[in-house]
């Protein structure tokens, strides 16, 4: 790669609780590239959001917000204003808003170029729902991820659980399918599987069988 190269980003797309966030994380710790949890800067948003009264549907008050926000991410962790927020973005309530939130274009706007800056040498692998379509549509690997909505509430739940939080598998399937629906059904950057992207069934693999496919694909792609 010459400086005239951008470097390569792996776009891994899907729905809630499909894994991707789990497995971007560790195929880019494997390959040594920088990480984008696209998601949580959404969350943060609703984070900030609710820290400050803002209705969730306000528009323009949240794409002011989104566009000023003291968000950064170090050592793993997320920061909103110097102070780590990680468990609380990770919240169902943040994730509901999230979904919210980005379904709004002007807030999208806000965060876009703030999403390509993260691309940097080596490379990036970015999560989220339009990684492949819209923030980086030359990726050199675009992999859609999925599985069962019952698979993905089962994670999300067994996820809740580990953490020692209280959780209703049936609200948390109930919430996953409305998630679906309105992520899929927005106006901009709907999620849905772009052309270029290749699909992949997390619903009876493991995390560890979900890595070591992605890395094959990447180098089937020459991506790396």
């Amino acid at each position: 790669m010459n400086e005239t190269t951008p470097a390569p980003v792996i776009a891994i797309d899907g729905p809630s609780a499909s894994g991707k966030g789990t497995v971007a994380a560790l195929l880019a710790k494997e390959l040594g590239f920088h990480y984008l949890d696209s998601g949580a800067l959404y969350r943060v948003v609703a984070l900030a959001a609710a820290r400050t009264g803002l209705s969730l549907d306000d528009e323009a008050a949240l794409a002011r917000l989104a566009d000023g926000l003291d968000v950064s991410f170090r050592a793993g962790e997320i920061w909103l204003e110097g102070e780590p927020v990680s468990e609380q973005v990770r919240s169902e309530a943040c994730g509901n808003g999230a979904s919210k939130v980005a379904a709004f274009p002007a807030v999208r706007r806000a965060l876009l170029e703030r999403q390509r800056a993260f691309r940097r040498p080596p490379g990036l692998v970015a999560d989220g729902r339009d990684m492949g379509s819209t923030v980086f549509p030359d990726a050199a690997l675009k992999v859609f991820l999925t599985a069962t909505p019952e698979v993905r509430a089962e994670r999300r739940y067994k996820q809740l659980i580990g953490k020692g939080l209280c959780a209703n598998i049936g609200e948390i399937l109930q919430d996953i399918r409305q998630r679906d629906a309105r992520d899929s059904a927005r106006s901009v950057a709907p999620l849905q599987k772009c052309a270029d992207a290749s699909l992949l069934d997390t619903t009876s693999l493991t995390i560890e069988q979900v890595v070591a496919e992605l890395i094959r694909r990447c180098r089937a792609a020459r991506a790396l």
